[in-house]
C-alpha cells in the first residue's frame, strides 16, 4: 500500500520544515513491509523559499500558480501515485500515533477515509472555545477539518476531488461526497480522536477577535457568496504570515 502525503503550501518557509520533520518521524515510527509513502509539497505560487526548503527535506515539489487551497490540493493529488491520499496543512504536525491509527483504518478495509480532531497550542481562550465547538461538530457530523483529510485515491477521483468553486470549507464538501460514495459500497468515513493533529494558532495570533468574528458572520449570513469569492475570505487569502 502506497500512501501519498500532500501538503499545500503558500509562503510557509517558517513552518514547512517542522511539518516535514513530523511526517518523517511519524513514517519512520511506522515502518512496515507492506507500507510505502511519498511526500508531495504543492508550492502554491510562493514568493519565499518554501519550495527550496521542501526539496532540501526530500519532498517532491510541484507548482500550482493559482492561489486557492482546494486547487493546490487537487494539483498535489494529480501528481500523486498512492492508493490513499493524506492531505495535511503546512502549519500542522503529524504524530506516530495518528499514522498508526490511519494505517489500522486502511488495513481494516471498512473505511473510505477520515479526518482528525485537532489541538492548537498557545491559542487564546476564545480560540480554544471555538476549537472545542468545532470538535463537537466535526465528530458529530463526521466533517473533516481541512488541516487533515485522508481518503482512498479512487474515491477522491470518483467524486471529483476538492470543489474548486469554493475557496474555503471545501473539505466539508469533500467529506459529504466521500460519505455518499462510501455508503454505496458499505464503507464509512470517520473522525480520529485518539492522537489529535497539532495545528498552528497562527491565524488567531495574526487576526483580532473582531476580525475573526467578522469573517465568521460573513460566511454564516451568506455562505454561498462568501465561500465562492476569495475577496470575502481575507483570513484565508490576504497573505498574512
Amino acid at each position: 500500500m502506497l500512501l501519498s502525503i500532500i501538503i499545500p503550501a503558500f509562503n510557509e518557509a517558517h513552518l514547512i520544515r517542522q511539518c516535514l520533520d513530523s511526517i518523517s518521524a511519524s513514517l519512520n515510527a511506522n515502518q512496515r513491509a507492506d507500507f510505502t509513502s511519498e511526500v508531495i509539497v504543492v508550492d502554491n505560487n510562493s514568493t519565499d523559499e518554501t519550495a527550496k526548503l521542501a526539496r532540501q527535506s526530500g519532498a517532491h515539489v510541484v507548482f500550482e500558480p493559482i492561489n486557492q487551497i482546494g486547487r493546490a490540493r487537487n494539483t498535489g493529488a494529480a501528481a500523486a501515485t498512492g492508493d490513499w491520499f493524506l492531505f495535511v496543512d503546512a502549519d500542522s504536525l503529524l504524530n506516530p500515533g495518528m499514522i498508526a491509527d490511519i494505517l489500522q483504518l486502511i488495513g481494516s478495509g471498512k473505511y473510505v477515509g477520515c479526518g482528525s480532531v485537532m489541538q492548537m497550542p498557545n491559542s487564546p481562550w476564545w480560540g480554544t472555545a471555538i476549537l472545542k465547538v468545532w470538535t463537537g461538530v466535526s465528530v458529530t457530523f463526521r466533517w473533516a477539518s481541512g488541516a487533515l483529510v485522508v481518503c482512498r485515491a479512487d474515491a477522491f477521483r470518483a467524486v471529483g476531488g476538492f470543489n474548486q468553486n469554493l475557496y474555503a470549507a471545501d473539505e466539508i464538501d469533500l467529506s459529504h461526497l466521500l460519505k455518499k460514495w462510501g455508503r454505496k459500497r458499505g464503507l464509512k468515513f470517520t473522525i480520529l480522536t485518539r492522537h489529535p493533529l497539532i495545528t498552528s494558532a497562527r491565524k488567531l495570533e495574526l487576526y483580532s477577535g473582531r476580525e475573526m468574528a467578522s469573517q465568521f458572520f460573513q460566511v454564516l449570513l451568506s455562505p454561498r457568496k462568501a465561500l465562492q469569492n476569495k475577496k470575502k475570505l481575507p483570513v484565508w487569502y490576504d497573505g498574512r504570515r
